[in-house]
C-alpha cells in the first residue's frame, strides 16, 4: 500500500492519499515485558480463586501476599485480560 522507497510521492503524501497518519505508519508495537506478565499471572490466580473480587480487593489481597501493585494498575491489567468481577 505505502512504499517506502517510491521515488515520486513522499511517505507523507502517500499517507495523506490513503488517509493514514504518519504516526500509525511508523509505529512498531511494543510487547509485554516479563514483570507485567508475572503480575498478570498473579492477578489471574487471585481472580480464579475469588472471581467476585474487584481491582481494589485484588490489590489488597496481593499487598497481603507481598506483591506491591496499586489498584489502578490492577484495573488496567484486568481490562487488558478481559477480567470483570461478578
Amino acid at each position: 500500500m505505502i512504499q517506502r522507497n517510491h521515488p515520486k510521492p513522499s511517505i507523507s503524501q502517500q499517507c495523506k492519499l490513503v488517509s493514514l497518519s504518519r504516526l500509525v505508519f511508523y509505529y512498531t508495537p511494543v510487547g509485554i515485558d516479563a514483570s507485567t506478565l508475572s503480575m498478570m499471572k498473579e492477578i489471574d490466580c487471585v481472580f480464579t480463586k475469588y472471581p467476585f473480587f474487584g481491582s481494589r480487593q485484588i490489590a489488597a489481597y496481593l499487598r497481603r501476599e507481598d506483591v506491591a501493585m496499586g489498584h489502578h494498575r490492577v484495573r488496567r491489567l484486568m481490562a487488558t485480560m478481559g477480567l470483570e468481577a461478578i
